[in-house]
């Protein structure tokens, strides 16, 4: 599904009304980071998820249904669920759950909006840094803060214009499970960085470039970024080349300027490593 540059715009309200969501998420998920009450298991993918996510998950469905009650919704706790419309929300109500079960505070509040036209509006809540940056087809990208989000108090997104991949600031998401070779590629070139909210760095400019390789990203973890990107001037692909929803789950993001380089540098090496690796989410 790739970016649909010559659709219409998205409904400033529609935006309005993602943004609002996103704040009550991550109002409810900071209070529960803060808490120990809580418990957390293991599902049938390995992977952990807490009494915190399902609620977060159930706070934002429930809202869904009340204000776009045609509209399908997939969720990373809930599944799907069918509609009548044609255009579809996707959830991750904790981007970041290992993050967040060990007291880091670098998880984030994931939503997405797909129209008959494709990707159409993402948010991308870090309620502990008190930062959003949101965008959706046509209208641009914003930074606001995640405190009290409100599109009238953002500011557009401006990435790097770096354009010479030597040196470029990387953000590199779970390293622990990226082939040697791939790890080694980008080390001779570029200044590898931990990630620490990548999309967000990206479209403040304090990075140039983010990668994301190893086990695959779920297509929540990934559904905001070709909207938050594009509309703030850069680019999103798969480590192929291909559009990032439809790819291998791997993600390359860039100020636009330095992609195809970063392309080329990568073509034809291996982007996973065999074992299983800790995935925390982006």
């Amino acid at each position: 599904m790739d970016y649909a540059f010559d659709a219409p715009p998205v409904d400033l309200e529609l935006l309005d009304f993602a943004v609002r969501l996103a704040g009550r998420a991550g109002q409810m998920s900071a209070q529960g980071f803060f808490r120990d009450d809580w418990h957390s298991r293991l599902k049938e993918d390995g992977t952990e998820v807490t009494e915190i996510d399902v609620a977060v998950e159930e706070l934002i469905r429930n809202e869904l249904s009340r204000q776009a009650p045609d509209d399908g919704i997939f969720g990373e706790e809930g599944g799907s669920t069918s509609g009548s419309s044609g255009r579809r929300w996707i959830i991750d109500p904790i981007n970041g759950t290992t993050y967040f079960t060990h007291r880091v505070p670098l998880f984030s509040n994931d939503l997405a909006y797909e129209d008959e036209y494709g990707p159409a509006i993402g948010v991308i809540n870090m309620p502990l840094s008190r930062q959003m940056v949101a965008a959706a087809r046509g209208l641009g990208c914003w930074v606001l803060p995640g405190s009290a989000p409100d599109l009238r108090s953002g500011r557009r997104a401006q990435l790097t214009e770096r354009s010479s991949l030597g040196g470029a600031r990387t953000m590199m998401h779970n390293p622990a499970g990226w082939p040697g070779e791939l790890l080694g590629a980008l080390h001779r070139r570029v200044l590898l960085l931990p990630s620490t909210g990548m999309i967000l760095a990206l479209v403040t400019g304090r990075v140039d470039a983010g990668v994301i390789a190893g086990p695959p990203m779920g297509y929540e973890d990934v559904a905001p970024m070709p909207v938050i990107v594009t509309e703030a001037g850069g680019r999103v692909t798969d480590l192929h080349g291909a559009p990032v929803l439809d790819g291998d789950m791997s993600v390359l993001v860039t100020n636009g300027r330095l992609h195809e380089e970063f392309l080329r540098l990568v073509h034809g090496l291996p982007h996973s490593r065999d074992h299983r690796a800790l995935d925390v989410g982006e």
